[in-house]
């Protein structure tokens, strides 16, 4: 549907279960919108005429389907207790080292499962895993993001336990992304302070759909042009609630605020009465 951005009407998704490393192919329908813009051929009203310029209005809710399976989702995670957490961010603000040490320092008390979302490769999923975790590979091809349907397939592989902490690292990506729900508890969007502190104004649909920022990477502070206090002002003026936690994931600098929003998450991981 979209060539631009590499989306097409029959994405080729392959979900990977690591423990027996047999990958699953995936081919649905693949419904998507997008806010930007595309360029289409013209169309001429005879030879030799000039092109006439048209405006073409999607009525139809495109992503209707996958809001009725992430509501789906959405009932099978309740049901269990389970929290499911959608990490978001540009490629390398990083999702996976802030994975890695989330997994290492809290395995032991909170049941963890990943489901890893990229375009091709399973190398993620395979630090995820040298961290101790239990983790499912989505390979979106040319998607560039997760939908509802790959998540509902990787959960029949995956099946995370009752009452447990379910992390989603999303496709490296600003904008597909946020228009996608999965069903999810709750969305954080990863915000490294080597990209610029106008990210929320050019991505306002990314800030407006989260819960909350992670700013990573202040350990570089000192060496990039980069402004805290405007990249949350920004932020704000897309979404007043954003919650707002400062961590360096590489050297481990506040992470207790980010474990202590997960704990505050896992309160409400009560599965419904049968």
């Amino acid at each position: 549907m979209c060539s631009t951005c590499g989306c097409s009407d029959h994405t080729h998704a392959t979900i990977t279960d690591l423990e027996d490393s047999i990958p699953h192919a995936h081919d649905r329908e693949h419904h998507h919108r997008h806010d930007h813009v595309h360029d289409h051929e013209q169309h001429q009203s005879g030879e030799g005429a000039e092109p006439i310029p048209r405006t073409i209005e999607l009525e139809q809710d495109v992503l209707a389907k996958n809001n009725l399976i992430a509501q789906r989702n959405r009932t099978w995670l309740d049901s269990r207790g389970i929290v499911a957490c959608n990490l978001m961010s540009s490629p390398g603000a990083g999702k996976t080292t802030l994975l890695e040490h989330t997994i290492g320092d809290l395995a032991r008390e909170i049941p963890i499962s990943v489901i890893e979302g990229d375009q091709e490769t399973t190398r993620d999923a395979e630090r995820i895993r040298a961290a101790g975790c239990r983790v499912i590979q989505i390979n979106t091809g040319a998607g560039c993001h997760l939908d509802a349907e790959m998540l509902s397939k990787a959960f029949e592989r995956l099946d995370p336990p009752a009452r447990s902490l379910l992390m989603i690292e999303n496709v490296g990506n600003l904008v597909c992304p946020a228009l996608f729900d999965l069903g999810e508890s709750a969305r954080a969007v990863i915000v490294s302070v080597t990209e610029g502190d106008d990210k929320p104004l050019k991505y306002p649909h990314m800030f407006r759909a989260a819960d909350l920022i992670i700013l990573n990477k202040t350990d570089l502070l000192p060496y990039v042009p980069f402004s805290v206090e405007r990249c949350l002002e920004n932020a704000r003026r897309v979404n007043p609630k954003l919650s707002v936690i400062q961590v360096s994931a590489f050297r481990g600098d506040g992470l207790d605020r980010w474990y202590a929003w997960i704990r505050e998450e896992m309160k409400s991981a009560v599965p419904a009465r049968a």
